[in-house]
């Protein structure tokens, strides 16, 4: 996250401090291959509920070179259909079921990202 205020926030910023202060979740940054790979998990039951990740705009289909940060999140098939053909949406990269990759590039505004990342936090809930 940036730490000199005169930088301003990303949308990759704005996902993590989000999590933080709505869920106490902090990032784990898992393998040393993938630095900015960051994983967010519910803190009862240690599920993944979101992924963000900085990749090549090649890996998931877009135009022009160079690297996007993307937010890995679950969502319910229907919810998954809707949003899998709208722009800032693509299928989840590297994971299966209904995951779907959102773009961190201001395509997608943050309200709608938080709102997906707290149905996400609900879909991955422990089942009772």
């Amino acid at each position: 996250m940036s730490k000199n205020k005169s930088v301003p926030e990303t949308y990759r910023d704005k996902v993590l401090i989000y999590a933080s202060q709505k869920y106490k979740t902090h990032p784990e940054y898992l393998w040393a291959r993938y630095p900015t790979y960051a994983v967010l998990r519910r803190g009862d039951n240690r599920k993944w509920y979101g992924i963000v990740m900085t990749i090549p705009r090649a890996r998931i289909g877009l135009n022009g070179d160079g690297i996007i940060d993307i937010l890995n999140i679950k969502c319910d098939t229907e919810l998954y259909e809707i949003l899998r053909g709208t722009p800032g949406f693509v299928r989840g990269y590297h994971m299966g079921g209904t995951w779907i990759s959102v773009l961190l590039d201001g395509t997608v505004p943050c309200n709608q990202i938080y709102a997906l990342i707290d149905n996400s936090y609900e879909q991955v809930k422990k089942s009772k």
